[in-house]
């Protein structure tokens, strides 16, 4: 009875840190998407900016 309990504690723990894993990894992504709409917008105000000067 003690190993099967010891087993689902060991299984228990790693989904929870899978669990937190992919939590992290779906932030992150949503993070990257931002800061690559955000890199598109200067670059495209950086464009147009440099076409109105010359």
């Amino acid at each position: 009875m003690n190993i099967f309990l010891f087993i689902i504690i060991v299984i228990g723990v790693v989904l929870l840190i899978i669990g937190g894993v992919v939590e992290a990894v779906r932030f992150l992504l949503w993070v990257g998407i931002i800061l690559a709409v955000i890199a598109l917008i200067a670059w495209l105000l950086r464009v147009i900016a440099g076409r109105r000067r010359g």
